[in-house]
């Protein structure tokens, strides 16, 4: 009987080995750590009078901001990788926060129903955004972009003819209010560090749970990279996209609770502009405008890196106007660098 022996097979030329460091380069989040880095050093440098680096305060100062940002910020960043945007995430928040407001200082009511009703609201915003979008087939920025001015001239005119002024006063008077306020906007330590940060943890942690270990999340970046195509092989593509924007509408609306109860009051245009610097956190973690490829970490970090520019460029006694340039320079160095980071990921598959 004849022996053969096999020759093993070369391999394959068109496999590429991929190191753990050339993985590492391709993640969609890797930009806004390293920024996130970098400017945690730069003012630990710049603000070193005022102890930037080791001063607790400090700290409870930049990641008070950055968590105002951030909750919001995550659903942003689901719904732009689901291929939408929300130009009304920022204007909800005073609109939900003067809901409070009206439900707890004219109505009488408990701080506690009142905050479930105001949830609600934002659940209802989110379906009339979600729907007329997916059924109209406008562009979510039209949709989203008129709502945003319904809901201004609502705040504006409303609040004037309820009050007088262009705020709502004294919702700490409210039964509920101390046992509220101690669960959404309380202090955590002598240090000043908020609640808030908490709320902003969580929400990223179940954010990037949705979107790396469920099948919603895989619903996710279909709907945003290729919809007709995920439309073809059973993905609710409408249903996703609709509950994207319920996700964000109640997360502003979450929002609009937090500030009112630690403020106390909420005024008409708190919120407006907002919603630009949800978009930058998203852009800065990673996420494309063209949907499809993004990070829920990343848009974390983003957000911590504008917290850090808040607080650090006064803390360097810096003018406080510089704050837009730099959040333009980040904005317009994150473009450049998710775009780099695409390539790299479109390269090593």
């Amino acid at each position: 009987m004849a022996e053969t022996t096999a020759a093993s097979a070369p391999p394959d030329e068109r496999l590429v080995r991929v190191g753990p460091l050339s993985r590492l380069l391709t993640r969609p989040d890797i930009g806004a750590l390293l920024g996130a880095i970098a400017i945690f050093f730069a003012f630990a440098y710049f603000a070193r009078a005022v102890n930037w680096l080791s001063d607790p305060g400090i700290a409870a100062g930049w990641t008070d901001q950055a968590a105002q940002y951030g909750i919001v910020a995550v659903p942003v960043a689901l719904l732009m990788i689901g291929g939408e945007f929300d130009l009304s995430a920022g204007v909800m928040i005073g609109s939900s926060g003067l809901l409070l407001g009206y439900l707890t200082t004219f109505q009488n009511m408990n701080v506690w129903p009142a905050i479930a009703l105001v949830l609600l609201f934002g659940v209802v915003i989110g379906l009339i955004n979600g729907i007329t979008v997916v059924r109209t087939k406008l562009p979510s920025f039209i949709v989203t972009l008129a709502t945003f001015f319904v809901l201004q001239g609502v705040n504006a005119a409303g609040t004037l003819k309820l009050t007088g002024q262009t705020a709502i006063q004294n919702i700490d008077s409210a039964s509920g209010f101390n046992s509220a306020r101690m669960i959404f906007s309380g202090d955590l330590t002598h240090y000043d560090f908020k609640v808030k940060v908490l709320w902003w943890i969580g929400i990223t942690i179940v954010g990037a749970w949705l979107l790396a270990k469920t099948r919603f999340g895989n619903w996710i970046y279909s709907a945003g990279g290729e919809p007709n195509s995920a439309r073809n092989v059973g993905v609710p593509v409408a249903r996703t996209k609709i509950l994207l924007f319920v996700m964000t509408s109640v997360t502003a609306a979450l929002m609009g609770i937090i500030e009112a109860l630690e403020l106390r009051s909420m005024q008409a245009g708190e919120g407006i502009g907002l919603e630009f610097i949800f978009i930058i956190c998203a852009v800065v973690g990673g996420c494309l405008l063209t949907g499809g490829f993004g990070s829920v970490i990343g848009t974390f970090f983003g957000a911590a890196m504008l917290g850090m520019v808040q607080l650090g460029i006064v803390d360097s006694q810096w003018d406080s106007n510089w704050t837009f340039t730099f959040q333009g320079g980040i904005l317009f160095a994150a473009v450049m660098l998710n775009t780099l980071i695409r390539s790299r990921a479109q390269k090593a598959r």
